[in-house]
């Protein structure tokens, strides 16, 4: 009682606890991701030096048909950034969402711009009841635009950060369909999402229902991505 609490990013004693629950320096310590990055999947590609500057997608990217044309994160998922979002999704400290998507708002504002909606990656009822709230629909009521419920999740699969990159497509594969409602898509332009971005397979799964479903184009926003390559 006689303590302030400790700041989730950082564990240190907060100065201005009534300010939130993460420090000033934790906020200002989380870097965007800066260019040369992939133009569709938004990871980080080797220095400008070393880029063959007509290769603009990475080599996943180049190897794979993609659903999501274009995706953008707020920063890597690591230190702080990580530490906050898990407070957010795990400890249920929803405040969080707001600044995320204040900062999501301003480094994914090439993604955002032109949008007809966004749609935020839905958890399945069971493990929504579990958590109490989807932790991305909360950053979606931050970003400014319309926001569509337009998918539903099919079945409770096994979580994608417990699995390894090469199972996580396969797991996800058919578990997302269109939600049934007034809602028509045919034509607009959707962002997808989400707090975090692994392999993409989750964004690309939705982006699949969508574009079948008449999407003209699908963008994928998320608070941080892990980064799979360092300069």
């Amino acid at each position: 009682m006689l303590l302030a609490p400790s700041c989730v990013g950082c564990a240190e004693l907060l100065e201005h606890p009534t300010r939130g629950p993460v420090c000033r320096r934790c906020w200002q310590s989380i870097l965007p991701l800066t260019a040369p990055l992939c133009d569709a999947c938004g990871d980080p590609l080797p220095t400008w030096r070393s880029l063959d500057l007509s290769a603009s997608r990475c080599a996943r990217c180049r190897r794979a048909d993609r659903y999501v044309d274009r995706a953008r994160s707020a920063g890597a998922y690591e230190g702080p950034l990580k530490s906050i979002i898990h407070a957010l999704k795990y400890s249920g400290r929803r405040s969080l969402a707001a600044p995320l998507a204040a900062l999501m708002r301003d480094r994914g504002s090439a993604v955002l711009a032109g949008a007809d909606a966004i749609v935020p990656v839905p958890l399945h009822p069971s493990r929504r009841r579990e958590r109490g709230f989807n932790q991305a629909d909360d950053l979606a009521r931050g970003l400014g635009l319309p926001i569509r419920q337009a998918l539903r999740r099919l079945r409770a699969t096994p979580m994608q950060a417990d699995l390894p990159a090469s199972r996580r497509h396969a797991n996800i594969r058919g578990a997302f369909s269109l939600t049934h409602g007034p809602q028509d898509l045919r034509g607009a332009t959707i962002v997808l999402i989400d707090d975090v971005s692994t392999t993409g397979a989750t964004l690309e799964a939705c982006g699949r229902v969508l574009k079948e479903g008449g999407v003209r184009e699908v963008r994928a926003l998320t608070a941080a991505r892990v980064v799979t390559r360092r300069r």
